[in-house]
């Protein structure tokens, strides 16, 4: 009984967040209380790492270079101090911890996180009219190449 009880106290925590993966460049809106006042902060930089699951406990590192100095954050994925969280865009990666990145300038990150293929976020859908354009692109190219 107590389990059930937990699991419905942390259904009610959990919040509808995009899928967060090591590499992605994203930007997180943070509030911050100032003495009597409440604002929002933005931070913007890569996620180098994403721990512990999908669950309530659940957190991520995401990391930018200011000045020349690193800074690197940590959050609970579904802390009540994040208002959202934007995926800019994903590279798809073969390692789920990048703390190599640490290490490297920020142009050498950047060729880095370039190499690899970029994901588009789910929210930037594809018409399936530009879908069947790019599909009938290749086809008269392999066309034209053959004749």
């Amino acid at each position: 009984m107590n389990s059930v009880l937990i699991q419905e106290l942390v259904k009610n925590q959990l919040k509808n967040i995009p899928e967060i993966k090591a590499g992605a460049h994203v930007r997180v809106h943070e509030k911050i209380k100032e003495k009597n006042r409440e604002r929002i902060q933005i931070f913007e930089g890569f996620v180098i790492a994403k721990k512990h699951g999908k669950g309530i406990n659940a957190t991520f590192t995401a990391r930018k270079i200011i000045d020349g100095i690193g800074v690197e954050k940590t959050w609970p994925i579904h802390s009540p101090l994040i208002e959202k969280i934007e995926i800019i865009k994903t590279p798809k990666i073969g390692r789920a911890k990048l703390y190599f990145l640490r290490r490297l300038s920020p142009t050498k990150i950047r060729k880095k996180l370039s190499v690899f293929k970029t994901i588009l976020p789910e929210s930037t859908p594809i018409l399936e009219n530009e879908k069947k354009d790019s599909q009938e692109t290749i086809i008269e190219e392999k066309t034209e190449t053959n004749s």
